[in-house]
């Protein structure tokens, strides 16, 4: 088939899908072979599940990033090594910054919670794994050593900038979110899921783009990532006074759905209004 027809392409995806797959299974059942997927359904802990749900999206993603952005379409022996190459960094950097992370906003307790099967630390945990792999799908691709180098970097500098502007946000609030949600509030890790989530799309957007200069590059990045104020818009303007008719610069009504009475309707409908606006800038930016 053509290096540089639509099925060439798709052939690299799924090809490079089922290997980074297979590699993130391999490397759960050497690292802890009861706490498979197949091995957490069967148990029915629907807290690692909800976590390794987060991990598949965001291999796929990475899998299809990688595909297309580490392809010259001239040789298929030089995009398969290209390919490979980036495919396994970006592996890495998944797996063990999406583990991290947890442990850093989270504090150390919540891989005991998943382990538990307290459903809320599943849904944190799977919410970060899926932003992670959204910074590593838009950081990390290309097809020389250069560009491996570069991605490193930024990616590194797209990971610190999530999790600062995630703590930022998460001091709208007058609860803590890690206490709730190591308690089992669901509303609270849907709330902190779709925050994260919106934010790692900010940020991905951010950090690609072609490298034109540090000096260039990085003031376009600054640039991509003022976006995420809307976020602060959309929670204290749109969720907390337009829709629930108490307007607070911090706190408020809002804490008091989440935090107190547990609203699972709230926190989902204040993740989903983080999710649309970080889909919105992504659309505009």
């Amino acid at each position: 088939m053509p290096p540089d027809s639509p099925l060439y392409r798709l052939v690299f995806a799924l090809g490079a899908t089922l290997v980074l797959l297979l590699l993130f299974q391999l490397g759960l059942r050497l690292l802890s072979p009861k706490q498979t997927l197949k091995a957490d359904l069967e148990q029915g802990n629907a807290a690692r599940a909800l976590l390794h749900g987060g991990d598949v999206f965001g291999i796929f993603l990475i899998a299809a990033n990688i595909a297309t952005g580490s392809m010259e379409e001239k040789s298929w022996r030089a995009d398969a090594l290209w390919v490979s190459a980036f495919g396994v960094a970006a592996l890495l950097l998944f797996f063990v910054s999406s583990r991290m992370g947890v442990r850093v906003l989270l504090k150390s307790r919540m891989n005991a919670e998943i382990e538990s099967g307290n459903v809320a630390a599943g849904i944190a945990g799977g919410a970060h794994s899926l932003a992670t792999g959204i910074i590593v799908a838009r950081a990390v691709a290309g097809s020389d050593l250069k560009t491996l180098g570069l991605s490193l970097v930024f990616f590194a500098l797209a990971q610190l900038s999530l999790h600062v502007l995630v703590l930022l946000f998460r001091l709208l609030t007058k609860y803590d979110d890690s206490a709730e949600i190591q308690s089992g509030n669901v509303a609270a890790a849907l709330s902190y899921a779709g925050l994260t989530v919106g934010v790692a799309i900010i940020v991905g957007q951010a950090v690609e783009g072609t490298f034109t200069g540090w000096g260039d590059s990085l003031l376009s990045y600054g640039k991509a990532l003022s976006w995420g104020a809307g976020l602060y818009v959309v929670r204290q303007l749109i969720v907390q006074t337009i829709l629930l008719g108490s307007f607070s610069l911090r706190g408020g009504t809002l804490d008091t759905e989440i935090a107190r009475d547990k609203n699972v309707g709230m926190g989902a409908i204040e993740a989903m209004a983080y999710v649309a606006t970080a889909l919105m800038v992504l659309r505009i930016g």
